[in-house]
C-alpha cells in the first residue's frame, strides 16, 4: 500500500509525496503554508485520484512525460516525475489512482 509522506521545505512550507509501495514518489504537492492546508491537499488527492478526468497527461519542453493532478475546481493538487515515454507516464498514473486512496499519511514533521 502507498503513503503520503509530510515533510517541510527549506523555506518552512509544508509538502506532501505520495510514496508507491517501493518507496518510489508517484506525486508530489506544491508548498503550503500551514500543516492543515497540506493535509487538506492529501484527502483532495485521495477523493480525485480515482477520476480519470483530473490527470492532465502533459509533454516537457525537452520531449519528457508528466502529469499533473487537479482537483475539482482545476487547482493543481499534485505533479509527478518526468518519465521518458508516455507508457511510463500513464503506469504513474495508474499507480496514484491504486495507491492514493487507501494510502497512509506519515508525518515527519513532528
Amino acid at each position: 500500500m502507498g503513503k503520503f509522506v509530510i515533510s517541510t521545505r527549506k523555506n518552512g512550507e509544508y509538502q506532501f509525496n505520495l510514496k508507491a509501495t517501493n518507496g518510489q514518489v508517484i506525486l508530489a504537492s506544491e508548498g503550503y503554508t500551514t500543516k492543515a492546508a497540506c493535509e487538506n491537499g492529501i484527502e483532495s488527492v485521495k477523493k480525485n485520484a480515482a477520476d480519470d478526468a483530473r490527470f492532465d497527461r502533459k509533454e516537457s519542453s525537452n520531449g519528457k512525460f508528466y502529469f499533473n493532478l487537479k482537483a475539482g475546481n482545476g487547482q493543481v493538487i499534485g505533479s509527478s516525475e518526468m518519465y521518458e515515454t508516455v507508457a511510463s507516464r500513464d503506469n504513474g498514473i495508474e499507480s496514484v489512482k491504486k495507491n492514493a486512496p487507501e494510502a497512509t499519511v506519515v508525518d515527519e514533521t513532528e
